[in-house]
């Protein structure tokens, strides 16, 4: 579950904050126009967290990766976001 300090990381200068609730976050990044799916399943442990992404609104979510916090799930978007910006290489 996220609580109210997991939910402080979500910049709404960087990203435009879609839905949150105590299970589920969906962002859109205002650098890439990317957006985010963040859900924390709970399993196996508490920090279980599941990074969906999609590069259009009208397209599906791929699942992107995985990771511990909410707080290490956007350093990994902003990560991806640097990528992007910079030229990805195919």
């Amino acid at each position: 579950m996220f609580n109210s300090d997991d939910l402080k990381c979500l910049d709404p200068e960087y990203f435009n904050i879609i839905a949150v609730d105590d299970y589920d976050v969906t962002i859109m990044s205002r650098n890439t126009g990317h957006y985010w799916y963040i859900h924390n399943c709970e399993w196996p442990d508490a920090s279980s967290v599941v990074v969906f992404h999609k590069h259009l609104y009208r397209h599906p979510y791929h699942q992107h990766n995985r990771a511990n916090t909410l707080r290490q799930a956007v350093r990994s978007i902003k990560r991806h976001d640097r990528w992007q910006m910079n030229g990805r290489k195919w």
